[in-house]
């Protein structure tokens, strides 16, 4: 008898590992019990959680990028805390379950953790009010660990637009093209996930290095702002980035996207933020009337094809965000999942080593090109004293 796809989506996994490019467990831990992970134990089943250790296992997820996220109504001071905070949950986590995780700042220590047990763990600052306007602040990120910036959140920085947001810098202005240079010379991925295409476009013309999608998926088949258009996918190849598909469902099929407008319109009439917690329980009465649409593995699996198709399998990977988001599509329910994914495109005769491709490869590859034109860049410049107001004449902070 042979195996069934899903039997030799786990046999691939054990080999070639997910690397996936963010979850916001930290976030999580955060706002649910401070960081005490002697009142929420990873080492067991976290129901209300999208990730535990247990499920991390059966998924096959083999390294992660951890997002060390605070939200863009902190600024200056404030979030630079509370980056740190979260960069500090991080390390409390991977120092609290040492046979589970291993902190990894390159490919090599990714390989050692993996062949080790261990799921490696890197990290991700999402936003560029982390670093408020800093590029010492950037630097000394990079020292703790942290190996991606996602130049935006939600909302535009003094330097770069956002894909949620008016926009304000035409891109990038010229201390947010520095801010990529200087990512570039220490060895940081600039990710481009949540920014504006003329940010998009803009990075990809001042970067030295290969750039990431973290968490996106393709405009193409879901237009919101927060997908990637083709004509920046197409990019890819020549830059050797790679778009890491995210399973959000209002950024994988129109229907789910115009469900979730809907909905926030309506939480936001009443005079709630939709991203509050005391708007929890309006937007659940409001669902019991307006059940969610139907999103499942095979609809992410059309984004996967579809970023392959255009970017090229080289330049594809996987980014599920989970514990970012309030619900994950069928069969993708929690970061057990993957298999079931890897399983469709099985079905859909992708060939072993273009699936290895997408869950360990791709990544890796990144990690190692960046660090390889840091290496460079470090012999032929220090580090960057550029400030804002000397590039840019201002000091303005965004509108909230």
């Amino acid at each position: 008898m042979t195996d069934g796809p899903l039997d030799r989506a786990r046999a691939l996994l054990a080999a070639h590992p997910v690397v996936d490019g963010h979850n916001d467990l930290a976030w999580a831990l955060r706002t649910r019990v401070h960081y005490d992970f002697d009142r929420l134990d990873l080492a067991r089943p976290q129901p209300d959680l999208h990730t535990d250790i247990p499920r991390l296992r059966a998924g096959g997820v083999g390294a992660q990028f951890w997002s060390v996220y605070v939200p863009s109504k902190l600024q200056g001071d404030q979030a630079v805390r509370a980056t740190l905070e979260q960069i500090d949950a991080v390390h409390t986590m991977v120092r609290r379950y040492p046979d589970a995780f291993a902190l990894a700042g390159d490919a090599d220590e990714v390989e050692r953790a993996v062949s080790a047990g261990r799921i490696a763990s890197l990290l991700g600052a999402e936003g560029g009010h982390s670093i408020d306007c800093s590029l010492a602040v950037l630097r000394m990120l990079h020292a703790l660990g942290v190996r991606y910036l996602t130049l935006t959140h939600n909302d535009n920085v003094p330097w770069a637009d956002a894909a949620t947001d008016q926009p304000r810098a035409g891109g990038l202005s010229r201390f947010g093209e520095e801010v990529v240079r200087e990512m570039n010379r220490v060895g940081m991925l600039v990710d481009l996930s949540h920014v504006a295409p003329a940010t998009m476009r803009a990075a990809l013309r001042v970067t030295a290095a290969p750039v990431i999608f973290s968490h996106s998926s393709a405009r193409a088949l879901c237009d919101v702002p927060r997908n990637v258009p083709d004509e920046v996918l197409a990019q890819l190849a020549g830059n050797g980035g790679v778009c890491m598909v995210t399973f959000v469902p209002p950024f994988i099929t129109p229907r789910c996207a115009a469900w979730s407008a809907e909905a926030k319109e309506h939480v936001s009439g009443t005079g709630f933020d939709p991203g509050d917690d005391a708007s929890a329980a309006l937007l659940a009465a409001w669902e019991r009337d307006h059940p969610r649409p139907r999103v499942t593995v095979a609809d992410v699996a059309d984004h996967v094809e579809h970023v392959r198709e255009v970017a090229g399998v080289d330049h594809v990977g996987l980014g599920g965000d989970y514990d970012g988001v309030a619900f994950q599509p069928e069969g993708l329910e929690d970061v057990a999942g993957y298999p079931r994914l890897l399983a469709e495109l099985l079905d859909r005769h992708w060939s072993e080593g273009d699936l290895a491709k997408l869950t360990w490869a791709n990544p890796l590859r990144v990690l190692r090109d960046a660090a390889a034109v840091a290496r460079d860049l470090q012999t032929r410049r220090g580090p960057s004293l550029a400030t804002l107001t000397a590039l840019d004449g201002s000091e303005e902070r965004p509108r909230l």
